[in-house]
């Protein structure tokens, strides 16, 4: 049975919900996990006596602060609140935390960033290791959301973690990025889907509901089950209907 996990930052987000009501309008709707971004800017609190209310999961959330890991004079401060992070996800349940990359940044080459990139990251699986929590660094489209940003690529980015080469660092595939990329979910992931520790879903164009786009959504999620992911999806779309009927309509075109 697939497990789908909604981001309450766009789902169950009728008339300014608070976090909390969301948790509980999608345990209403049947969900049985959330996730989220941010958590500096959440009430945790009221967050976990929600989660614990409704008996929800919460599958990921990002790893803070969100600036460039593409520049090595971050890595110490990332590296802090990587720790913090670490704790609110052991605080809440959650197994995965993500992270971005950052910019690609000018003045230097893209191999000096790279570098940046995966020595942070393997400094993160340090801090990571024995805690339960993982980590997945997020390519992202620059064609239409992130433009400017430094992994764009599926491939580049499974490459990165196999140069960390450590348990704790994988990615999080995000199908709608992946689509807009041009990439084929089937041949990036071709051998390397146990590198992926969480999936995200979205329609194209709009990043809208599955169901309401062209991107063969139910197609490649059946792909990378067969294949042996076993992992939560994501919903991390923006609704253009509410409730839990649209909610569950779009799982439904996902192959339930």
């Amino acid at each position: 049975m697939r497990r789908y996990s909604a981001c309450i930052e766009w789902l169950f987000a009728e008339d300014g919900d608070s976090f909390p009501d969301r948790i509980r309008r999608a345990e209403a709707g049947g969900l049985t996990a959330v996730e989220f971004w941010r958590w500096t800017d959440k009430d945790l609190d009221a967050i976990e006596a929600a989660l614990k209310e409704t008996g929800l999961a919460v599958t990921s959330l990002v790893a803070e602060p969100m600036i460039a890991l593409t520049d090595a004079g971050n890595r110490q401060a990332w590296l802090a609140g990587l720790a913090d992070s670490i704790a609110v996800a052991k605080r809440l349940g959650a197994p995965v935390l993500i992270a971005q990359a950052g910019n690609d940044l000018a003045g230097l080459s893209r191999a000096e960033q790279r570098l940046a990139l995966t020595e942070t990251l393997r400094a993160g699986a340090d801090i990571l290791a024995g805690s339960g929590v993982r980590l997945g660094v997020e390519p992202l489209n620059i064609r239409i959301d992130h433009i400017g940003y430094f992994l764009d690529s599926t491939r580049e980015g499974l490459d990165i973690v196999d140069d960390v080469a450590r348990p704790e660092i994988g990615i999080v595939y995000d199908i709608y990025h992946s689509a807009v990329m041009d990439e084929r979910t089937e041949e990036v992931l071709d051998g390397r889907l146990d590198r992926v520790f969480h999936v995200h879903v979205a329609d194209h164009p709009g990043r809208n509901e599955p169901g309401s786009g062209r991107i063969d959504l139910a197609h490649r999620l059946n792909w990378i089950f067969a294949n042996g992911y076993d992992g939560a999806v994501g919903l991390e779309y923006r609704p253009t209907r509410s409730g839990a009927d649209a909610v569950r309509t779009a799982i439904a075109s996902l192959g339930g």
